[in-house]
């Protein structure tokens, strides 16, 4: 696969008007991103809050460790068959209506988890839980191309998917401190608190998006004409542009899609394992309380954040994918089998986590660079979800198979070896198939 930011067809610019595009895009970020992380953050917990509701409710319900595993991984069989429609129908309705949609339900969703009983009753309302939050990813990565050209994309994904991080971050202290403090308030359990406290900013936020997105530049309120008509001309320029891919069935058949999502879907088997798992790692290395394992969990999500951000950029700035990727999942790889090795080493095991975190993490934002340079329009939105659901069915595989090797094994260890493994073959994926420009 090739890319190249200057690909392209723009006229050269003066430095004043450089300047000036410059002070326009950061206009545009400011406006955009901020929310856009909060709405991810959001869905990030509510989708993950489950690792922490583990630490009690398979006890008070009698699951084990394979029941939790397939629970939380089929949330991504319904994000799978759900994604590539809801990307096509956003293309053709809108991002604000789409974007709406989705929180409200995945909500509402989040918030029964509460009244989950039996293994029966929690899949379903996972598997719900993933149909209703299919799109919203990849719906706002195509929504990011309808503003930024590619030679920004990278930086702007970065910034985005910091999401992913600080909802690590937060999420962990947060669902710690509600396990912690809502015990025996009410009825209710402490992990039954947590779903219903956690799902309600995602129902009202559903409301917020209709008030706060526009759908392109040209709605955008806040840009003058001059801006709107710069940054409309530009990305217009660019999707014109020779080897651009315009439908969803000339996607389907380009190669470089299908690798993109082999790449993708094992560069997402370590998110996976770090969202659903961190929390057993850590109580299992000897951390004691709910609370302490929600601080603790946030320290590998503060060092994936800046290393996001840092890869992000300097990928921007040196025009290089392919070695920024392919780094990143090896560090992940290094990350995942230390952690497995040292489990019973808390310092180390902690540390090798944290590693295994800066190389998953540091992953998104350039990966995401490559597909966007030679899809457009139709075939950016499904081909940039189709990606998307097949890469996010490792959400599926990699926790089921932790889960049902820990059951088999009675240790945690040979998971994180079968993830590891993946990470590897993302970078070699990476190396074999992308070119440098």
């Amino acid at each position: 696969m090739s890319y190249s930011p200057s690909a392209a067809a723009t006229p050269a610019a003066t430095p004043e008007a450089t300047s000036v595009m410059d002070l326009t895009y950061r206009k545009i970020a400011w406006r955009l991103i901020p929310f856009l992380v909060f709405l991810f953050v959001l869905a990030w917990i509510d989708r993950v809050n489950v690792g922490f509701a583990k630490l009690q409710m398979l006890q008070d319900l009698q699951f084990s460790e394979a029941i939790y595993g397939l629970g939380a991984g089929i949330f991504f069989i319904g994000y799978f068959l759900f994604e590539v429609p809801s990307n096509l129908l956003l293309e053709k309705i809108g991002a604000r209506k789409t974007l709406a949609r989705i929180t409200i339900l995945w909500g509402l969703a989040s918030m029964a988890m509460a009244y989950v009983t039996t293994p029966t009753s929690f899949y379903i309302l996972r598997f719900l839980l993933g149909i209703f939050e299919a799109g919203f990813f990849p719906g706002v990565v195509l929504y990011l191309t309808y503003w930024f050209p590619a030679q920004r994309r990278a930086r702007v994904n970065g910034l985005f998917m910091t999401s992913f991080a600080i909802a690590g971050a937060v999420g962990g202290p947060i669902a710690g401190f509600i396990m912690s403090s809502m015990e025996g308030v009410g009825h209710l359990a402490n992990w039954q608190w947590l779903f219903i406290i956690e799902g309600i900013p995602s129902l009202l936020a559903g409301f917020a998006v209709l008030a706060w997105l526009p759908e392109k530049p040209a709605n955008a309120k806040w840009l003058t004409e001059s801006e709107k008509s710069a940054v409309t001309q530009a990305l217009a320029a660019e999707n014109s542009a020779p080897g651009k891919h315009f439908s969803f069935k000339q996607a389907c058949s380009n190669y470089r899609v299908w690798i993109c999502a082999a790449v993708y879907f094992c560069v997402v088997s370590g998110n996976a394992t770090i969202a659903f798992w961190a929390p057993s790692i850590i109580k299992e290395i000897g951390v004691k309380g709910n609370l302490q394992i929600g601080l603790i969990s946030a320290i590998p999500f503060v060092a994936g954040t800046l290393a996001m951000i840092w890869n992000g950029f300097h990928s921007d700035k040196t025009g290089e994918r392919r070695l920024h990727s392919a780094v990143a999942t090896l560090i992940a790889c290094i990350g995942l089998v230390a952690t497995g090795m040292s489990l019973g080493n808390a310092t180390l095991a902690l540390c090798s986590l944290t590693l295994a975190a800066v190389g998953i993490l540091a992953a998104f934002p350039v990966f995401w660079s490559i597909p966007a340079a030679f899809l457009a329009g139709t075939a950016a939105a499904g081909g940039i979800a189709l990606i998307n659901s097949i890469g996010n069915l490792a959400g599926f595989v990699a926790p089921y198979m932790i889960g049902a090797l820990k059951t088999s094994t009675g240790s945690l260890s040979s998971g994180l070896y079968f993830v590891a493994a993946l990470e590897f073959l993302a970078s070699f994926l990476v190396v074999l198939f992308v070119r440098k420009h």
